[in-house]
């Protein structure tokens, strides 16, 4: 009875406000198309039917997402993943570099004309095609105008895979955090930090200048070389190689280039007196263990006395 008399209530209110009483039936709707979804209005009444779908407009079916392609089959993704790889392992370069820039300039100051190892350095960024600001910061953390981590110089003597002999030159704000992170690399490769002295003693420090072989003649570059004082040289695989007593380095290097003879590489180096020869087998081990080492963020220079087998 209650449910009667207030439906004819609400009749009577929707009659008073020129409603109908009741929604018309789905035969008299007229269709329409909302943005999204379809829909139904009814001429003359306030009543909408609406079905939404699961499928979404056109406009929002192009701000989906395009689906990823298998990595290794898009000219694109092969050319983004080279890039990216050059990318970091020029960033960790240039991160290396910094580091010994600071460390150079800590020690000598940061006039490169009054400080030969920043010379060294300031060489091998040159090569490596460093920004000039970033030279500059690296020069200003060492000399103590900007604020920046002391670094200490480290040296690691090791044995690796097969017995051969391998040295390592480190830059590090923490020389136990160091130590322990070169110890684990070796403990997982076949390596062992030797006993001091019983490694060096099978290297020698020498000046290394290599020039390539188009940018001079032989007998041109040596007579240069030898009359500034060089030591040995040697003909490489496309170039020439000049060794110079540490003393002489820098009389010998810039002698070259005032000659107009431009250099690949320049610097100290250590040099084995005699080499050790691996297997195919051992060089593979040898050669992972040195590309772990060298990627190692504090690691700047190794030399070993490895050597292929020609058997």
């Amino acid at each position: 009875m209650f449910d009667s008399l207030a439906g004819s209530a609400q009749n009577s209110a929707l009659r008073l406000a020129g409603m109908p009483a009741s929604p018309p039936s789905l035969s008299q709707a007229r269709p329409r198309k909302p943005k999204t979804g379809f829909g139904f209005d009814f001429p003359g009444s306030p009543y909408r039917f609406r079905v939404n779908f699961t499928s979404a407009s056109p406009e929002r079916e192009r701000k989906r997402p395009p689906k990823l392609a298998m990595s290794g089959h898009s000219k694109w993704s092969k050319v983004k993943h080279f890039k990216g790889a050059l990318d970091a392992k020029r960033g960790k370069v240039f991160s290396k570099l910094s580091r010994e820039i600071t460390v150079a300039s800590k020690a000598g100051g940061g006039d490169p004309t009054l400080n030969a190892r920043l010379r060294m350095v300031l060489l091998k960024a040159k090569q490596a095609n460093m920004p000039a600001d970033t030279i500059e910061r690296a020069v200003k953390k060492g000399t103590g105008n900007e604020h920046g981590t002391d670094f200490e110089d480290l040296t690691y003597e090791i044995y690796g895979p097969s017995g051969v002999a391998i040295m390592v030159e480190a830059s590090t704000d923490n020389k136990n955090r160091t130590a322990a992170e070169i110890r684990h690399i070796l403990s997982k490769n076949d390596g062992s930090i030797a006993t001091s002295g019983s490694v060096s003693r099978l290297f020698r420090r020498v000046g290394q200048i290599v020039v390539a072989q188009d940018n001079s003649e032989e007998d041109t570059l040596m007579e240069v070389a030898l009359n500034a004082g060089a030591e040995d040289f040697r003909t490489v695989p496309d170039g020439y190689e000049i060794i110079t007593e540490p003393a002489c380095f820098e009389t010998v290097h810039q002698t070259v280039e005032q000659a107009g003879i431009p250099c690949l590489a320049a610097g100290i180096v250590c040099m084995p007196d005699s080499h050790v020869p691996v297997t195919p087998e051992s060089a593979n081990r040898v050669t992972r263990l040195l590309e772990l080492l060298d990627s190692h963020d504090d690691v700047k220079d190794i030399w070993t006395n490895a050597e292929p087998s020609r058997n």
